[in-house]
């Protein structure tokens, strides 16, 4: 299925640096760090848990393969990885995606917590508040 209104769907084929069967890669087109990618299903689903095996399959191979291009073409040191599965988590574009975001030292002051900050307050469990 496609959806003309979204821009997954209609993304230049120029835009896709990878793909298989049931997925393809892209660059993320505002990115937060060098080599931040974007891993989506070609068929226009929503969320995650809508998805079969086997397109879980197909997303899994593709992280893969942008990890790896991520790691020759910048030289990360860690990655987050990260799905915004609904409106109430963040999510701006209603068809599924994985992010790929590559991590260097000293990005950041202090990176503990990682995906943890969505909920800045909440963040933090190891500081003493006693």
């Amino acid at each position: 299925m496609v959806n003309n209104a979204c821009p997954f769907c209609a993304l230049p084929t120029s835009r896709i640096l990878g793909q298989n069967d049931h997925v393809f890669w892209m660059r993320d087109g505002f990115p937060v760090s060098p080599g931040h990618s974007l891993v989506i299903p070609k068929c226009h689903v929503g969320s995650f848990f809508e998805i079969g095996e086997a397109q879980r399959s197909a997303l899994l191979d593709l992280l893969d393969e942008a990890k790896k291009a991520a790691d020759q073409e910048f030289r990360p040191d860690s990655y987050n990885i990260g799905i915004n599965d609904g409106t109430a988590a963040g999510q701006t574009v209603p068809h599924l995606h994985i992010h790929l975001i590559p991590r260097f030292e000293k990005d950041l002051a202090d990176p503990r917590g990682g995906v943890r900050w969505v909920i800045p307050h909440k963040a933090d469990y190891w500081t003493d508040r006693s």
